[in-house]
């Protein structure tokens, strides 16, 4: 059985666009469930990957070295990026800690990006921890889905490929 995705444009920064999807009929964003859930369960986690989101967008763009490599079958990648002492730090208890939560996402380019969902990891690698898993496992497929799209120009980039375009109607089959 085939699962549908819609995508829907999240935020435009002066370096980055960000997109994500909506999943079969739902109008709610893969990325704006990450939101929901988390400011409730994780706020202080869920800020410091969205500090980084802004930083990202307006300063740096969508550098490779900012994503943490997440492929399995596809090139997905997460943030927030590795090492505890690149700013902004995440803190707790008023020292630098690493952040374990992951948000999954396509960097398209280094002027695109796709917002995807995830959670809290508790494992080394993402196939073995319950939380993350099937974000994980979701995101890749995701992934996958859209790099065959560019491929196959249901999705194509504007001029400068600072953002994507696709018919109004255009499903993503995954």
């Amino acid at each position: 059985m085939n699962t549908f995705a819609r995508i829907k444009p999240i935020a435009q920064y002066n370096k980055v666009s960000y997109y994500s999807v909506c999943i079969e009929s739902n109008e709610i964003s893969l990325f704006e469930e990450f939101i929901a859930h988390h400011t409730i369960t994780n706020k202080e986690k869920l800020n410091h990957v969205l500090d980084w989101i802004k930083l990202i967008g307006n300063k740096y763009g969508a550098q490779s070295h900012l994503f943490r490599p997440e492929g399995e079958t596809a090139d997905a990648s997460a943030l927030p990026p590795k090492g505890i002492e690149r700013k902004p730090h995440y803190t707790e208890y008023g020292k630098k800690k690493a952040n374990n939560i992951r948000l999954y996402c396509l960097r398209a380019n280094e002027n695109v990006v796709f917002l995807f969902n995830g959670d809290i990891k508790t494992a080394h690698y993402a196939q073995d921890c319950p939380n993350v898993r099937k974000h994980f496992r979701l995101a890749n497929k995701l992934t996958k889905a859209i790099d065959s799209a560019f491929a196959n120009k249901d999705i194509v980039w504007n001029d400068d490929c600072t953002e994507i375009d696709c018919e109004d109607d255009f499903k993503l089959q995954f």
